[in-house]
């Protein structure tokens, strides 16, 4: 569940949406907090979410990020879709650790968003950073009618 009082301003059904995403409680994805522009994810790394090293796949890092972005970018009540994600993987951490993801709105404009994620450990070690962009996607046109 998300806490209040971050998640006010975010309308009901988006809320919604964003908790019931298959993807996100497939990898038990917790959304700690929502809000417009913002929200911030968990996650804790299980031994079938790692690589042959033994450390995180990245695509489970990304996972988290892209979630917390998503998100954040749609917490405005407009679709929107990434555009573009580029992350930077800083720091290994072990299977069993906890791993949060925080993205922020930098600049709304018209159609475009720009966003900024980062992972962290539970143990505060900044894990990967990544910059987003987001296209706001405009209604369908209503179906002429005779």
């Amino acid at each position: 569940m998300i806490s209040p009082p971050e998640d006010s301003s975010v309308p009901a059904e988006i809320r919604a949406g964003i908790e019931a995403d298959p993807w996100t409680r497939a990898l038990g994805i917790q959304i700690l907090a929502l809000g417009r522009g913002f929200c911030r994810v968990g996650l804790t790394v299980q031994p079938h979410m790692v690589n042959f090293q033994g450390y995180p796949h990245g695509g489970v890092i990304f996972s988290l990020a892209d979630t917390a972005f998503g998100a954040a970018c749609n917490s405005h009540g407009k679709t929107a879709v990434a555009l573009n994600m580029t992350i930077s993987f800083l720091t290994a951490v072990p299977a069993g650790s906890r791993l949060v993801a925080e993205a922020r709105e930098i600049k709304q404009g018209r159609r475009a968003g720009f966003y900024q994620v980062s992972v962290t450990s539970g143990k505060g070690a900044l894990v990967a950073q990544v910059h987003c962009v987001a296209h706001t996607v405009p209604p369908a046109a209503a179906p002429a009618t005779e």
